[in-house]
């Protein structure tokens, strides 16, 4: 089904692998269109609660595989078919998404990892804004997630300086959500992904969606929005089901609907 990614589900989370190992999972036209299929298929697939992105080898991405990059390419008219409506699909995408950092994330590659609801990354991780060091400009949403992670200043700064944060780096900038020794990695990525594939789905989704909200929003909207998503998760079974849980002083078992 796919040439440049491997999808898989399993126990209600999918797994897409960037499988350009021998090129450090770097971007082409083909893969970012794979990508965006793969989404659009777990998006649509009621079993899947959960989505993790990772790379197959040592990186994770290492951005635009610049052997296809030509004196006259037109830089946005690529990011305007290619990485833009992956990033748009990504950023709407109502399930968690876990960025499962096992290498490198350079370039495009980290505005990838950016983009995802939480960043997982292996002792061995790191991340560089790349752009800076080919002449061009953050991109495929970085400038958008980047300050908002880090704050204005050390966005510029990271952008600007161009140069290699460590694991530990973006876990103190709050960049990583946590890190992980390389011998523990799979297994507690696969349980971090568990943990979050067996939580309320729908509401989760509600919650990324008004966050985003939140950044435009004045705060009668928010306290509106809040009251929309209130009404539609007290709809939900997995909301009967955590007060039914409650009442009985048991754990809830949660089924995303």
């Amino acid at each position: 089904m796919f040439e440049t990614i491997e999808y898989v589900t399993e126990n209600n989370v999918a797994w897409i692998r960037l499988n350009r190992p021998d090129k450090f999972n770097a971007f082409t036209e083909q893969m970012n269109l794979e990508i965006t299929k793969a989404l659009k298929a777990a998006e649509k697939d009621s079993e899947v609660r959960c989505l993790v992105i990772t790379g197959n080898g040592k990186a994770f991405c290492s951005g635009e595989d610049l052997a296809g990059v030509k004196q006259d390419t037109d830089h946005a008219e690529i990011l305007r078919k290619r990485y833009n409506p992956m990033v748009e699909k990504l950023a709407n995408f109502e399930k968690p998404v876990i960025a499962a950092v096992n290498g490198v994330a350079a370039g495009a590659g980290m505005s990838l990892a950016l983009a995802c609801d939480f960043r997982i990354l292996s002792e061995k991780a790191s991340f560089i804004e790349a752009f800076i060091n080919v002449g061009l400009v953050p991109d495929s949403g970085n400038l958008f997630y980047l300050p908002r992670l880090v704050g204005h200043a050390k966005a510029l700064e990271l952008a600007v300086m161009g140069e290699k944060v460590s694991a530990e780096e973006a876990k103190d900038l709050g960049l990583a959500t946590k890190v992980i020794a390389l011998g523990q990695w799979e297994e507690e990525v696969s349980a971090f992904a568990q943990n979050l594939a067996q939580k309320p789905t729908k509401a989760i989704g509600l919650i990324k969606r008004y966050l985003r909200k939140s950044w435009e929003a004045d705060l009668s909207e928010m306290l509106e929005n809040e009251a929309y998503a209130q009404r539609t998760a007290g709809q939900t079974e997995d909301h009967a089901e955590g007060v039914q849980a409650f009442l009985e002083k048991r754990k809830p078992v949660f089924k995303g609907r």
